[in-house]
């Protein structure tokens, strides 16, 4: 099925009616919190076997990084025009590799999967390599949240516009967004935070923060919607390095 897409860069300032940025970050950081204390108070009960606890450690451990990423990019965010961002080609399926490395633990423990779909292709996209990591970080992230235990969320890479650009995305198969919410994102996405209806758990915060990331690395990023679920992607100029070998 043919997605409808939408695109972004950053946008104008945060308007009274738009969620404040400070109540973004406090509804983002809710949710791992509260799981880290539900979690504490049941060790301390000391009522879980020994392999239970084992695993509530883990889940406090993995749950415990997801937020510290989330302070480290909003500190980053707020020193995004006091700082140097180096540019390089960066190898699209390899850092989608390295995301997918880094975030299956999380994953697993949540009864999720990541994957990577990937052509064989060595496509380099001009980009800040951790700004970039950052950004599909963030996407799948939030396609946690909301994928079908059945299904594994994707992550994906491809070349596009007579290989101009590079396209890195995140398709989750998860509930669908009605016309209305996606008429909404549409219009406000990129200028601020905001939630989305069937998707409660997040603030859009992470969409918000991967936007200024991509604004700074000459892309942007976009979405598509799908009957079953939705793809978030970044686009970016692709390297003009391996036509020149």
């Amino acid at each position: 099925m043919k997605g409808s897409e939408i695109g972004w860069t950053k946008g104008e300032e945060l308007s009274d009616d738009q969620i404040p940025f400070m109540v973004a970050a406090a509804h983002e950081l809710k949710a791992p919190l509260a799981l880290i204390r539900q979690l504490s108070l049941s060790l301390e009960e000391g009522l879980e076997g020994a392999e239970n606890q084992r695993q509530m450690l883990r889940q406090i451990l993995l749950t415990s990084e997801r937020g510290l990423r989330l302070t480290s990019d909003l500190t980053r965010t707020v020193r995004l025009e006091d700082s140097l961002f180096e540019l390089e080609p960066v190898n699209a399926r390899q850092l989608c590799e390295d995301v997918a490395h880094e975030l299956s633990p999380l994953y697993k423990a949540c009864g999720r999967e990541l994957q990577v779909v990937a052509g064989k292709r060595q496509l380099l996209a001009v980009a800040n390599r951790d700004l970039l990591r950052r950004i599909l970080v963030n996407f799948s992230d939030n396609a946690l949240h909301y994928a079908d235990a059945r299904t594994p969320v994707l992550i994906q890479s491809a070349g596009y516009q007579e290989g101009q650009k590079i396209r890195l995305g995140v398709r989750d198969y998860g509930p669908a967004v009605s016309s209305d919410i996606w008429r909404r994102l549409k219009r406000n996405l990129g200028a601020s935070p905001q939630a989305m209806q069937n998707r409660p758990a997040s603030s859009g915060l992470g969409l918000y923060i991967s936007g200024q990331f991509a604004e700074v690395m000459h892309g942007s990023i976009g979405a598509t919607r799908h009957r079953d679920g939705a793809t978030f992607y970044v686009d970016l100029l692709a390297s003009q390095q391996m036509k020149l070998l």
